[in-house]
């Protein structure tokens, strides 16, 4: 089975493209910090999976895994801090808040299946 099967990368996938399209609505003036910070962060979360994913040992995964989930909290603090300086309004910021949430649920229900796994 390809990573691309995975309902975790899928997911991860969908915020990286709701969030570039979420900050094209940042200003111009925002382009090299938190829209560029934000677009990274959120791209890393499905790239780890991805690559996690492809690794002989279930401990890389596990490693990878944990990689993808500290780039969901940067895009969380990223999130925050532009909310924090006027740059999303509320209906928004709630919602892509929202799938962050979610992402790292998903994310921490799959890091525990897979250390519990073969146990």
């Amino acid at each position: 089975m390809s990573y691309r099967n995975q309902f975790i990368w899928q997911r991860a996938v969908q915020l990286a493209i709701n969030c570039y399209k979420f900050t094209q609505l940042f200003p111009q003036s925002e382009l090299y910090g938190l829209t560029n910070q934000i677009r990274r962060a959120s791209v890393s979360v499905a790239s780890n999976i991805a690559e996690g994913y492809g690794r002989r040992h279930k401990q890389e995964y596990i490693q990878f895994l944990h990689i993808a989930l500290g780039s969901l909290r940067e895009l969380d603090t990223q999130l925050i801090i532009a909310k924090e300086v006027d740059l999303i309004k509320k209906d928004l910021f709630t919602p892509i808040m929202d799938e962050v949430e979610e992402m790292q649920s998903i994310l921490v229900a799959t890091l525990n299946k897979v250390k519990n796994k073969d146990k």
